[in-house]
């Protein structure tokens, strides 16, 4: 199910209009990165405001292309649902270089003190790294 659910996310964020717009300036050699937060039980409020109200402002401020971002709705398996979104970055090493200084951002910092004065938002978060495939279709700029 897990496979089958990713395969269709990656569908939806290729075929997205403005992906060309978001993603790093050669879409193709791109890195894409998928990730997974699973919130914490009665905890998925608070992280989508964190999201809304702070990450994505913090994420571009430090170079992260913020691509799309869902919730799932519960499952068995994530009985609080989940927080999914992809960022783009022009490589592996920029991603690197980029997560370093977003978490040493004294901002996020007391962001995340702030969030978490009640306890931990996510419980777990998994990360798939992707980079486009040969024959995928160039998505042209919506105007």
């Amino acid at each position: 199910m897990r496979s089958a659910f990713l395969a269709g996310l990656v569908l939806a964020v290729t075929a997205a209009p403005a992906l060309a717009q978001l993603a790093a300036p050669d879409p193709q050699a791109a890195v894409y990165e998928l990730r997974i937060y699973y919130p914490a039980p009665g905890k998925l409020a608070a992280l989508n405001a964190r999201f809304r109200d702070h990450t994505l402002k913090l994420f571009e401020k430090h170079g992260m292309r913020n691509v799309a971002y869902w919730n799932e709705q519960p499952t068995s398996e994530a009985p609080e649902g989940r927080v999914i979104y992809v960022l783009a970055y022009p490589s592996r090493e920029a991603r690197d270089a980029d997560w370093k200084a977003f978490g040493a951002d004294p901002e996020w910092r007391a962001v995340v003190a702030a969030s978490e004065a009640g306890g931990k938002l996510v419980t777990k978060v998994d990360s798939v790294f992707m980079t486009m495939a040969d024959y995928s279709p160039r998505i042209a700029p919506s105007r």
